[in-house]
């Protein structure tokens, strides 16, 4: 039976042991309710960022808000989108099996590239998603340029 030889090292043992502990701290202290997504995150509205050839592109999915419920803002490079979701009903009894749709205000501020003309942004709602649309400055935009043999 043939054995082999492993090269002790006691400080790759502390490593695992303090990953684990930040970990802990982490779960514990800086994201308490994190197993819990809708007691500390329903403020928070989920966005897709893209960039095309023209433009850059927000979008977010804001199901059952009402268009005039919506405030878009552009301060500097941060555009802010801000809201609030109305409870259609008010059901008097407190009895719950479960309630999953959420109401109450939310924002989430985007910091925004360089290079975009912020004056002339477009912000659409269709379908419960909001697309903000924010065209690029010419300077910025890509040029191709065309390569020319010479003979």
């Amino acid at each position: 039976m043939a054995r082999s030889l492993v090269r002790w090292e006691p400080f790759r043992d502390l490593i695992s042991l303090r990953d684990a502990m930040d970990r802990i701290f982490e779960e514990a202290f800086l994201r308490p309710w994190g197993r819990w997504p809708t007691l500390v995150e329903e403020s928070v509205l989920p966005v897709d960022v893209y960039e095309t050839d023209d433009a850059v592109v927000v979008e977010a999915s804001i199901p059952g808000v009402k268009p005039e419920d919506v405030d878009v803002s552009i301060t500097g490079d941060t555009l802010t989108i801000k809201g609030e979701t109305k409870a259609e009903r008010k059901v008097e009894r407190e009895n719950y099996i479960r309630q999953e749709r959420r109401f109450g205000s939310f924002c989430r501020a985007v910091t925004l590239p360089a290079g975009l003309e912020k004056d002339k942004a477009e912000a659409e709602f269709q379908n419960g998603v909001l697309r903000i649309t924010l065209p690029k400055a010419e300077e910025v935009k890509p040029k191709s340029i065309k390569v020319k043999v010479k003979k």
